[in-house]
């Protein structure tokens, strides 16, 4: 056993400049709000972490796991507390626990465990730093995300961070931005509008990108892939140009035609439907798209045996067809949702004051009155988005189990 270990135990020149190239990758934020240097911090976290990599490999051992482990997070803790509060005990605890797990993982090998043995010292690098370049973004792109969340219960009027919530105290909480986002008129309304036009433009793109999905999958369609890019241009045209475009068709109150100008009694610009058509428009190609997949895998033999059996096809399709293809709809029509309740380019272009909706009045809050409601507003929104997102990757699966894509 003893040799066994040998074999598999990193040695210490090795593991000691890894484990403290952790630390000092964590040093870089510890530092900039301990001791107010990035560069302090650095040199003070790569001597620690290797440190405490030579206490847990080089002295305690494997045998030693456990109580060492525990012992590095509660070392740490400790540290957090006298150099930060509370915050710093929690933080100090999660880096603790975190050093403590890779100690273990680097100087016993325990990374080339869920890898194939023929790898190479580059491959295995390039294995693990991908992952990390891909946890990298994800972070950047989640972080700005995350913060607002615990910036709505502020209980000050400010975007940022006040001692209080670095403290934990329980004083520098408050629902007080959630209560004026639900009492709140203009909030209030701004909601009221935002639900009135994305329900209605939800089922006209539903409705529209549906029928529009199912005709460009047949194969008797002459020039489908000309057809689907007009389509989905909506999505990748930038949307400053729809919504320019927008305004400048409804503001027109004629349809030119080869024999003059139809004058039109009125204009869409400014008013319920055409902010619920300028949403539909930019809706229907996320329906297009996801039920055109969603019928990839659609077997066609069910429709004509249908056919056979006499039903027409309108029967056909609400019987035979929609049922299949249904979680890709509704998938479509979640993400239609979404597009028309967070959109705010094209109704501040075609929409008008009494038809304010919500992210328009985020947008005004920022630019007029910067109120802190805006975070509430914010966190409400995302939690909408996560539950919807969840909706549509729980359809997604099941669609994959109908078509027998996956597993039952």
């Amino acid at each position: 056993m003893a040799v066994l270990t040998a074999k598999k135990k990193m040695p210490l020149s090795f593991t000691l400049p890894v484990v403290g190239a952790f630390g000092a990758f964590a040093g870089i934020f510890v530092g900039a709000s301990v001791f107010g240097s990035s560069l302090l911090g650095i040199v003070v976290g790569f001597v620690i972490a290797a440190a405490l990599a030579f206490v847990g490999v080089g002295i305690m051992g494997e045998a030693q796991e456990k109580p060492t482990r525990w012992g590095i997070a509660a070392l740490m803790a400790i540290g957090g507390f006298l150099a930060g509060g509370v915050m710093g005990l929690i933080v100090g605890g999660l880096f603790g626990w975190f050093f403590g797990w890779v100690i273990y993982w680097i100087g016993y090998r325990r990374y080339r465990m869920p890898l194939v043995p023929y790898l190479t010292a580059g491959q295995v690098l390039w294995h693990y730093g991908f992952r990390v370049l891909c946890g990298a973004i994800f972070v950047f792109l989640i972080t700005p995300i995350i913060v607002v969340m615990p910036l709505s219960f502020n209980a000050e009027d400010f975007f940022t961070f006040t001692p209080e919530m670095l403290r934990l105290d329980p004083e520098g909480y408050s629902l007080k931005h959630y209560r004026d986002f639900l009492t709140n008129s203009e909030w209030t309304s701004a909601v009221w509008n935002s639900i009135t036009i994305a329900i209605p433009a939800t089922i006209v793109s539903v409705s529209l990108g549906t029928l529009a999905a199912i005709g460009l999958s047949q194969s008797h369609v002459p020039g489908k892939r000309a057809i689907m890019a007009i389509l989905i241009s909506p999505m990748i045209v930038p949307l400053i140009i729809s919504a320019t475009g927008m305004y400048f068709f409804y503001s027109n109150p004629y349809i030119p035609t080869p024999f003059g100008k139809i004058e039109l009694p009125f204009t869409l610009t400014g008013t319920w439907v055409g902010i619920v058509l300028a949403h539909a428009v930019l809706g229907i190609p996320f329906v297009i798209i996801t039920v055109t997949a969603t019928l990839v895998g659609f077997d066609r033999s069910l429709t004509r045996a249908a056919a056979n059996m006499g039903a027409d096809p309108v029967t056909t399709f609400f019987k035979v067809q929609m049922p299949l293809i249904l979680p890709g709809v509704i998938s479509g029509g979640l993400f239609a949702f979404i597009t028309s309740f967070d959109e705010v380019v094209v109704v501040i272009f075609v929409g008008s004051a009494e038809l304010q909706t919500l992210p328009w009045q985020m947008f005004t809050g920022l630019r007029e009155q910067i109120s802190p409601t805006i975070l509430a507003a914010a966190t409400i929104l995302v939690g909408i988005s996560i539950a919807l997102l969840t909706t549509v990757e729980i359809l997604r699966r099941r669609s994959e189990r109908l078509r027998g894509m996956s597993p039952g």
